[in-house]
């Protein structure tokens, strides 16, 4: 393969997470002690926030008077794009039952888990879509409690328009709470009583530790780090789109990674040109942000083929992956590892990211090349059953016998002796030798 690195990152996100660890397993085992007492201080402490925790039936009325008219159309529409491609995915998983062998019937349930947690980050931005992404896949796979958390903005309560769409896409608590506390208090089920079966939503290095480090007694969506975003283009790709979109996607932070992958190094030296130039042009927040993220985590990768494209780029796994190229069915039958993908100039990572359906809550760091992001189906179990004849426990049980028998597991195999010696009586049946240590 050959790769030229016309920009390459002087840092990536596993330098910061080591730095995280430490801090959050000291609050998750204070929290644990000493539950909301340790909630309520640390709120105070890092959110300047002492004000209530859940926000009353009337309140949110009240909110929702507040919201303008079209902002609320907007996020209206916004849910109810998601909702309709939760319902989708909520269609393709589907309950069976299917018989495997004369008399012996097995099958899927399908199920909801119970009690859901979604989060929203409250910090540099007000991070509206995050609350509907997660409430409303959470509702359209039939969770029946949904406990929304997001905290309070710069210095204010939650922000109303993330307020309002937390309640109009079906959460039944919402909670005026933030960072690693709103995780821990939703994982212990405090102010609530509901301990959450799955934890899902985007945030900092520290919420995305404290869930890393609360799963399995919790399940998560992914394991996140900072959002990402790559862009395969080609000769025939618009710099200026292409440069706009990197810069898009690196205000989300200091650490964002915004990678390009391309095989025209006309079109890479263009981009290279432009990107400090937009950088340059955002009001202060954003260009800080976008600044630090394309200094120190941005790439510009020049390959010979596209081929070497393909490689490269399943290799990063990149969480949002634009494709700016021709023949984009080539693309998309080819490319296995990314957590979303956007075939051609006329879809962005923002589109995917406020309002077109698809989930926005996506596996980075590599987390693509095993796993998919936030879905319907993460809020869903699949179970299995069986059942059998009596008639069809005669070929089940002397294979499981002798079976159990060559693992040395004399007890299983007792038990398939049992049902053979009762449906069966007078019969006599070869159960493999008999385990003698």
């Amino acid at each position: 393969m050959t790769i030229k690195y016309l920009k390459k990152a002087s840092k990536t996100p596993e330098t910061e997470t080591a730095t995280a660890q430490a801090v959050v397993n000291e609050m998750l085992a204070e929290i644990e002690k000493n539950g909301e007492a340790a909630v309520r201080a640390y709120a105070k402490t890092l959110d300047k926030w002492d004000g209530e925790m859940v926000v009353t039936k009337a309140q949110l009325a009240e909110n929702a008077k507040s919201v303008p008219e079209q902002v609320r159309k907007d996020i209206d529409f916004a849910i109810e794009q998601v909702t309709n491609f939760a319902l989708a995915q909520r269609d393709s998983l589907k309950e069976f039952s299917t018989e495997l062998h004369p008399g012996v019937t097995a099958g899927q349930r399908v199920l909801p888990v119970n009690v859901a947690g979604c989060y929203a980050p409250a910090g540099r931005y007000a991070h509206i879509a995050s609350a509907y992404m997660g409430v409303a896949t959470a509702k359209a796979a039939g969770v029946k409690t949904i406990i929304a958390c997001s905290g309070p903005f710069r210095g204010g309560s939650m922000h109303p328009y993330l307020m309002y769409a937390f309640n109009k896409a079906g959460a039944d608590v919402i909670m005026t709470l933030g960072g690693v506390q709103a995780i821990a208090s939703m994982a212990f089920g405090l102010f609530t009583g509901k301990p959450a079966d799955v934890i899902v939503g985007p945030g900092n290095k520290f919420v995305a530790e404290a869930k890393r480090t609360l799963f399995g007694k919790v399940g998560i969506d992914v394991f996140a780090g900072p959002s990402e975003v790559g862009i395969i283009a080609d000769e025939t790709a618009d710099p200026a789109i292409v440069a706009s979109d990197l810069v898009g996607q690196a205000e989300h932070g200091h650490e964002t990674p915004a990678w390009l992958f391309t095989t025209s190094q006309a079109l890479a030296e263009d981009v290279m040109k432009r990107v400090p130039v937009l950088i340059e042009a955002l009001p202060p927040t954003a260009r800080d942000a976008a600044g630090a993220a394309w200094r120190d985590y941005g790439e510009v990768m020049l390959c010979d083929t596209r081929d070497e494209v393909v490689e490269i780029s399943d290799r990063y796994a990149s969480e949002h992956l634009e494709v700016h190229a021709t023949d984009l069915d080539w693309w998309l039958e080819t490319l296995t590892c990314y957590g979303s993908l956007f075939l051609g100039e006329e879809t962005t990572v923002a589109y995917g990211d406020k309002a077109s359906g698809p989930n926005h809550v996506l596996p980075t760091k590599g987390a693509a090349r095993y796993s998919g992001g936030l879905s319907v189906h993460k809020f869903l179990k699949t179970f299995t059953w069986q059942k059998m004849t009596r008639e069809a426990a005669r070929d089940i049980g002397l294979a499981t016998a002798r079976i159990s028998r060559l693992e040395g597991m004399e007890a299983h195999a007792r038990t398939a002796d049992d049902r053979l010696a009762k449906y069966f009586p007078g019969e006599t049946f070869d159960l493999g030798e008999p385990v003698k240590v």
